[in-house]
């Protein structure tokens, strides 16, 4: 299987072979937690979700169908799916929690270079906090996940144009964001 190349893989697994999807597990797992855990902030819930995905993905791969768009997307949206049904059952406003990464100092680095990038980092952290869950959703696809308009686009059911036009209008709000920030401090 280690030579397999995903769309083999793929097409064995639509056929019901477990060792073909178990490699498409493999190779889509981390990202796909990351992608989760960045919509819901707990490492938990992040794993749970994701066993979700994979777990519906493997239940429907029989009905998958190629669609010009890669397997990866495919998933994106399942996943998408699952964190939006999570945060209307647990009534939370959709935030990405980047905060909980941890800040780790370089031996060479001067503390007060740290202290101000550690608060640059507070304050892009705060002004993605003020955006709408859909601006936070792209934003961690375009930069986290540092995926295709064309890939997005699929994952967020809008055009490739309405992506650019978004992502557009999400960097303007979150650098009016910013500048608010900085003259409140």
């Amino acid at each position: 299987m280690a030579d397999l190349t995903e769309e083999d893989a793929l097409q064995l697994a639509i056929q019901g072979d477990g060792e073909a999807f178990s490699f498409l597990y493999e190779k889509y797992v981390n990202k796909i937690f990351s992608y989760i855990y960045y919509r819901t902030g707990n490492t938990s819930d992040a794993e749970d979700l994701t066993a979700r995905v994979f777990q519906r993905a493997m239940g429907r791969i029989d009905r998958y169908t190629q669609k010009g768009v890669p397997f990866s997307a495919w998933l994106y949206r399942i996943a998408h799916n699952l964190v939006a049904n999570w945060h209307r059952d647990n009534g939370r406003r959709q935030e990405v929690a980047l905060d909980d990464q941890p800040n780790l100092v370089m031996s060479g680095e001067h503390p007060e270079r740290q202290l101000v990038s550690d608060q640059e980092v507070e304050r892009l952290i705060s002004g993605i906090r003020r955006l709408s869950p859909e601006r936070q959703q792209l934003i961690v696809l375009k930069f986290v996940q540092q995926l295709s308009n064309a890939e997005i686009a699929v994952i967020m059911s809008k055009s490739e144009g309405a992506i650019k036009s978004l992502y557009h209008r999400t960097l303007l709000e979150l650098r009016s964001e910013l500048s608010g920030i900085l003259e409140q401090e």
